[in-house]
């Protein structure tokens, strides 16, 4: 047997395999051994980020914009695929609309310091090329933004004009990353 086949290594790379085939998250001493004591990052939850819109370019009927997750918490955790995103207005949180479509991108895990930050990629399409009859414009107060394996859903501010139509489908985002 050759010496880097040595089973010292091969175990920390069974347990390397283990822990991740378990969807864990597994701290590594320089040995390659579990650091004693070690915890497994959580993944992250409303109580860890705030959602905020940031707006970028323009084209004919489409913006390109982000929805942006910071980490406001004093834990490190982490953030994977889509979350949730929808138009809601009415004053009331009322959807407006279909929810976003997702566009198919990666979906890497992403661990999370304090004050780090994921974006998620959004295309807003223009109401107006719509027939008014079959879009139904209606004032828009922002975006219902869910984090990813969340049920509880963030408000951000962004006030525009829908369809509320929900076969009009206007907004697709990315998974975060």
């Amino acid at each position: 047997m050759e010496r880097w086949m040595g089973v010292g290594i091969w175990s920390g790379v069974a347990t390397l395999v283990a822990g991740c085939v378990a969807g864990g998250v597994i701290a590594l001493s320089p040995s390659g051994t579990a650091a004693p004591g070690a915890r497994p990052v959580p993944e992250c939850t409303n109580a860890n980020l705030t959602a905020k819109y940031r707006g970028g370019d323009a084209a004919t009927s489409h913006v390109y914009g982000r929805i942006v997750l910071h980490n406001t918490s004093d834990r490190t955790c982490w953030v994977q695929g889509y979350g949730g995103l929808s138009y809601v207005g009415g004053g009331n949180g009322t959807q407006i609309g279909a929810a976003a479509d997702r566009t198919p991108s990666n979906k890497p895990r992403v661990t999370l310091k304090p004050g780090d930050k994921v974006r998620s990629a959004v295309v807003e399409t223009s109401y107006a090329p719509y027939p008014r009859k079959k879009c139904k414009p209606r004032k828009v107060d922002g975006f219902r933004v869910y984090v990813p394996d969340e049920t509880r859903s963030q408000f951000v501010a962004h006030p525009t004009t829908g369809c509320a139509n929900p076969a009009v489908h206007l907004l697709a985002h990315k998974a975060y990353h």
